[in-house]
C-alpha cells in the first residue's frame, strides 16, 4: 500500500509496519531493522536540531552504497531538509563545486571519497561526518563539534525511558516542496542540480507499484546494484521497496562480475533493476559466443529442437540472476539491438524503460508481457509525451513530457530551466518516434545528432549500435570529421592477446568491419575510417561514454 498523500507519511507507516523486520543490509557484514532506520534516524534529527540546521537546509551525502546511506537520506527528508546525493565517483573538485554550489550545512562521506577532499575548500560546513558510523571528522563550529561528538549521549537525552513505534513522527511535506537536489553526471555537459519536488518522489513510488504491483511484498529481498546518488537506484531499488517492507541488501564493493553473481545466487532478488552494461556482459559471455557455432545457428533454426535450446538459455540467464524475480528492468543508457533482439526470441522475461534525472527519473515503461521489442515502453501515470514533429509515427523529434514526475528545475540556474521547461512542457533532449499504441523508440541525442553533406539527418547511436556487435569491438563512438563519419574503437584486448594478433592483424580485421557495416548503412551512413584506442572511453557513473569528450 502507498499513501498518496504524502511521501514522509509512508516512510513512517512502513517504519511502524515492519519495526522487528529487516529492512537495510551491507551484503556480506550487518543488517538494520526497521527499528535499527528509526533509531538511526532520530540520532540524525537531534544532530540537526541541536546544530540549527533548518527546514529546507541543505545535507550532501557522498559515498558508496551502504545502509548508512539510505538512513542519513531518510533521516534528511524526514526531517524537512533537502538531500544532495553526490557520486562517489565525481572527481574531488566536483564533490567541492557541488557542496558550494547547492550551499550545503553538512556532508556525510565515506572514508574512501574523504581521504581525497579539502575541507578548506568547502568553508560553508557546519562540519562533516563519517558516514559508516557518524564519527565526527570535521567541524567550523564548536557546538557542532559537542553534538556529533557526543550523539549517543544527547539521544539517551531525548529519550530517557526507551525509544519505540511511538516516538515516530516526521515532517509532513507538501507536493511542490523541494526535497532533493541532484546533480547530473551527464554525458554532454558539466553537472546541473536538478530540483525534485516530492510529488515527484510519490509519482515514481506509484509507477514502481504499477510496475511490480503483487509481485514485490514485504519480507522479499532485492539487491541493489546502481548508485544511490542516481534517481534510476534510488527510486527502484530503495525507497519503493523500503516502503512496502522488501529487505534491501546493497553491494558495498564494485559488483564484479563473481560478487554480483554470487550475491545474487544467495540473495535470490525479487525484481532486478539495471543498466544494460550489466546484462550485455552476461549475456555476450554466457550465451552469444556459444550460438555462434554453425551447428548451434542451425538448431535454432529447427522448430522443436530450437525451441527447447532456447528455453534452456532462457533458464540458464534466469538463473544466473537469482531465479526468482519476475522481470528485469532496464533502464539508463540504450540496449545493445543485438542483445535485445536475442533476449525476445528466448522469452526471456525483461522490460525496457525510459527516464531522466529531470524526472525523478521515470517517463516510460511496460510489463515485459506487453513490453514491444525496440521500444522503451509507454508513457507512465500522470504523465503526458509527444513528440516534436510533424509525423511522430515517421520522423523523429524532440521528445517532451509534462506532469507529476518533472523537476522543479534547476538550481541557480534560470537559464537553463527557462531552455529546459517551456509552457510546463520538459524538453528532455531526446529524439524519438511513437507508434499507434503508444510505444516510444529513442532515436538518439539532438546533441548528438549529424548531418550530412546533403542535409540528412544522422543518428550516430544507431551506427554505433551495428558496430559494437563487430568483431573484437569493445566500445565504440561514431564522430564526424571534415564531413566524413569516422568509427573510434576500443578493441577486445583479453581477445586480442588470445589469439596473439598483432598491430596490422588487428586493422584489418577493423577494415574488414567497416567494410561489413557499411553494407548495413545508407549511402549518407557510411564509414570513412576506423581508428583504434589504447585506453577506454571515458564514462559516467552510469557507464555512459562522455560523447562531448570526443566529438
Amino acid at each position: 500500500m502507498i499513501i498518496e498523500k504524502s511521501f514522509n507519511l509512508n516512510i513512517e507507516e512502513s517504519i511502524r509496519r515492519h519495526w522487528s523486520t529487516p529492512a537495510l543490509s551491507d551484503y556480506g557484514q550487518h543488517t538494520m531493522q526497521y527499528s535499527d532506520v528509526a533509531e538511526g534516524i532520530a540520532k540524525i534529527h537531534i544532530l540537526f536540531e541541536e546544530t540549527g540546521i533548518k527546514r529546507g537546509d541543505r545535507i550532501a551525502i557522498c559515498s558508496r552504497n551502504m545502509s548508512r546511506w539510505g538512513v542519513v537520506f531518510l533521516a534528511t527528508l524526514t526531517y524537512g531538509a533537502v538531500a544532495v546525493p553526490i557520486l562517489h565517483e565525481f572527481h574531488p573538485e566536483q564533490i567541492h563545486q557541488i557542496v558550494n554550489h547547492s550551499e550545503a550545512r553538512i556532508l556525510f562521506v565515506g572514508d574512501r571519497v574523504w581521504k581525497n577532499l579539502k575541507v578548506a575548500e568547502m568553508p560553508n560546513l557546519l562540519g562533516v561526518m563519517q558516514i559508516n558510523d557518524f564519527a565526527l571528522l570535521s567541524s567550523n563550529e564548536e557546538k557542532f563539534a559537542e553534538v556529533a561528538g557526543s550523539l549517543n549521549l544527547y539521544f539517551g537525552k531525548h529519550y530517557p525511558a526507551n525509544f519505540g513505534i511511538e516516538d515516530i513522527k516526521y515532517h509532513e511535506d507538501e507536493p511542490e516542496e523541494l526535497a532533493i537536489i541532484n546533480y547530473t553526471s551527464g554525458t554532454t555537459s558539466n553537472s546541473k542540480g536538478v530540483m525534485i519536488p516530492y510529488r515527484a518522489i510519490l509519482g515514481n513510488m506509484l509507477c514502481a507499484k504499477d510496475i511490480m504491483g503483487e509481485h514485490a511484498k514485504a519480507g522479499d529481498a532485492i539487491l541493489s546494484m546502481l548508485p544511490m546518488a542516481h534517481t534510476f537506484g534510488m527510486s527502484f531499488e530503495f525507497l519503493y521497496e523500503f516502503i512496502i517492507g522488501v529487505h534491501v541488501y546493497f553491494l558495498t564493493s564494485i559488483p564484479t562480475p563473481t560478487i554480483l553473481l554470487k550475491a545474487l545466487k544467495e540473495i535470490r532478488p525479487v525484481a532486478l533493476v539495471c543498466v544494460p552494461l550489466i546484462i550485455e556482459k552476461v549475456v555476450r559471455k554466457a550465451v552469444m559466443e556459444k550460438i555462434k557455432d554453425p551447428k548451434i545457428k542451425l538448431l535454432l533454426k529447427t522448430p522443436f529442437v530450437g525451441r527447447k535450446i532456447k528455453d534452456k538459455i532462457r533458464q540458464g540467464i534466469h538463473e544466473a540472476f537469482g531465479g526468482n524475480f519476475y522481470e528485469v528492468v532496464i533502464g539508463g543508457a540504450a540496449m545493445n539491438q543485438e542483445v535485445e533482439a536475442l533476449l525476445h526470441d528466448i522469452g526471456f522475461n525483461f522490460t525496457i524503460g525510459y527516464g531522466a534525472t529531470e524526472c525523478a527519473p521515470l517517463i516510460c515503461c511496460e510489463d515485459w508481457h506487453k513490453f514491444v521489442k525496440g521500444s522503451c515502453g509507454k508513457v507512465v501515470r500522470d504523465m503526458q509525451l509527444k513528440i516534436d514533429s510533424r509525423n511522430p509515427y515517421d520522423t523523429p523529434g524532440e521528445i517532451l513530457v509534462r506532469g507529476r514526475n518533472v523537476m522543479l528545475g534547476y538550481y541557480k540556474n534560470p537559464e537553463a530551466t527557462a531552455e529546459t521547461l517551456v509552457d510546463g512542457w520538459y524538453h528532455t533532449g531526446d529524439l524519438g518516434v511513437i507508434d499507434r499504441y503508444g510505444n516510444l523508440y529513442i532515436k538518439g541525442r539532438i546533441k548528438n545528432m549529424l548531418l550530412s553533406s546533403n542535409g540528412q539527418n544522422i543518428y550516430p547511436e544507431e551506427i554505433e549500435d551495428k558496430l559494437a556487435n563487430m568483431e573484437l569491438v569493445q566500445e565504440c563512438v561514431v564522430v564526424q570529421r571534415e564531413g566524413k563519419l569516422v568509427g573510434l574503437v576500443y578493441p577486445q584486448t583479453d581477445e586480442i592477446k588470445k589469439r596473439n594478433l598483432d598491430e596490422k592483424g588487428l586493422k584489418a580485421i577493423m577494415e574488414h568491419n567497416r567494410k561489413i557495416l557499411n553494407t548495413q548503412l545508407a549511402a549518407y551512413e557510411q564509414l570513412a575510417a576506423i581508428e583504434l584506442r589504447d585506453e577506454e572511453f571515458e564514462k559516467t557513473p552510469k557507464r555512459s561514454i562522455k560523447r562531448f569528450l570526443y566529438s
